[in-house]
């Protein structure tokens, strides 16, 4: 399985944001021992360094960065993943460009805490709770 992981959910792993850091890293877990492939929007890695540059420096930042390029393939955004986020019918634009850049990059679905944001989402959509339930049964 391939899956497009949202930026609020590599927050929480990058912020050990409570409650929701517990499961975040379990999805993380998957990912890094090649249970799950998965990809990030190359939004998400462009806010991740603002915010972390903001809040712990541009050298640390970038450490951010390259761990989770280590660990993530990268979904592109270009102009026809734009077009098409914006013809989608999201209420969230970012929503909408993550959920095109996964329609393009192949993924099978999305993990996101804001499942109710992909309400126009053609992907299946989970939470990374029912995520992770959804892949224990599949793969034990």
């Amino acid at each position: 399985m391939r899956i497009l992981i949202d930026t609020n959910v590599v927050l929480d792993v990058l912020m050990a944001r409570q409650p929701h850091v517990d499961h975040a890293l379990a999805v993380f877990a998957l990912v890094d021992a090649g249970r799950v492939r998965a990809v990030l929007g190359a939004t998400t890695i462009t806010t991740v360094f603002y915010l972390a540059a903001k809040g712990v420096g541009v050298p640390q930042a970038r450490a951010h960065v390259r761990s989770l390029l280590d660990l993530f393939d990268v979904a592109s955004v270009d102009r026809a993943v734009l077009v098409a986020a914006l013809d989608a019918g999201f209420d969230d634009f970012e929503d909408g460009v993550l959920h095109e850049a996964g329609v393009v990059a192949g993924v099978d679905a999305i993990v996101s805490r804001d499942a109710a944001g992909f309400a126009a989402a053609s992907l299946p959509v989970f939470t990374p709770s029912a995520f992770l339930a959804a892949v224990r049964g599949d793969l034990g």
